[in-house]
């Protein structure tokens, strides 16, 4: 008797198990988890698709290009682009790594578009940006971590905008080859104005919360970077209400201050699903993010703390930017 075929057209939710974010399928809540209490008052947010935002996204589409707002369900969307504010998001919609919080897509993937950097400079260009971030996936995948495709993209906004200050946010470059050092210094070279990456928690919830990261490697990236050029301005990010405690964020922050980091921001886990992310441990109140900022600025020293529940770490990067560089400078 013949054997019997087996079908391989996977269903809809077998790609969308493949594709996922979040945590690791074993420990993801699943389709049946309950619903998340209700957020706090001072969570809630305003839709506001005015005229600058559907422009925005016209822009944005028109070119096959993506915004971290959109990839990571952003809570500041709205009031960024209605001030036609963005953050670019590189190397593709696919990233090697899975952080239990994020909401951009795992998978393999693409290959680099060679021309994505004059878009996105094109893009700046018609937005009429004072200032930009950038930042992308994780591309574990190449030699080089893609840090020449992101020297690129800062060079080609430079040209096209020469008077908008540049953001780069960057992942911790472990290339199939190079040493993530060699790749920083790539694209220290192409003279971002901030240089960030981000902690995003303490050690304690590290490796559960960040796998493929390093607390100490993520340390380090920062370190070198103030050792390739001293006047860099470095930015890092903490998430809270993943399950640390208030003494555990200060602590972090301490250790962010050791390695020369200039400005931090600070804000609220927001779950992005229920089945497939980390479940949000704690509401924290807006007077422990003022805490936050006057233990950053008073006690340790850093240039700019911006800290509330609904600050993402390239909300209001310019502002920070502006503010931080005053107070270095002076």
């Amino acid at each position: 008797m013949a054997d019997v075929i087996q079908t391989s057209i996977k269903t809809r939710d077998q790609i969308e198990r493949e594709l996922r974010r979040g945590v690791k399928t074993l420990d993801a809540p699943g389709p049946g988890a309950g619903r998340p209490e209700r957020r706090p008052d001072w969570l809630k947010v305003k839709v506001q698709r005015g005229d600058n935002y559907t422009d925005l996204m016209s822009i944005m589409r028109e070119r096959g290009l993506h915004t971290v707002c959109e990839q990571a369900a952003c809570p500041n969307i709205y009031e960024c682009w209605e001030s036609r504010e963005a953050t670019f998001l590189l190397c593709g919609d696919l990233c090697t790594r899975r952080c239990a919080f994020c909401d951009i897509k795992t998978h393999k993937p693409d290959a680099l578009d060679p021309d994505e950097p004059a878009k996105i400079a094109e893009a700046v260009r018609l937005m009429g940006l004072r200032f930009a971030v950038i930042t992308g996936v994780a591309r574990d995948d190449l030699d080089d971590a893609a840090s020449a495709h992101w020297a690129a993209t800062v060079r080609a906004v430079r040209a096209a905008m020469p008077d908008c200050g540049i953001e780069v946010l960057i992942p911790d470059f472990k290339g199939r080859k190079e040493h993530p050092r060699e790749s920083l210094a790539r694209v220290i070279d192409a003279s971002p104005d901030v240089l960030a990456h981000n902690l995003e928690t303490v050690p304690r919830l590290h490796s559960e919360i960040r796998p493929g990261f390093g607390y100490r490697a993520s340390l380090d990236l920062l370190a070198w970077a103030k050792e390739l050029r001293s006047d860099q301005v470095t930015k890092s990010n903490i998430i809270v209400g993943m399950g640390e405690r208030e003494d555990e964020v200060y602590a972090a922050m301490r250790d962010l201050r050791a390695v020369g980091c200039d400005v931090l921001t600070i804000g609220q886990y927001l779950q992005p699903s229920v089945s497939w992310h980390l479940p949000v441990d704690r509401w924290v109140h807006p007077d422990e993010f003022a805490r936050f900022k006057t233990y950053g600025e008073d006690e340790l020293g850093f240039a700019w703390v911006e800290s509330g529940p609904l600050v993402r770490s390239s909300y209001h990067a310019g502002k920070q930017y502006r503010s931080a560089s005053a107070r270095l400078s002076s």
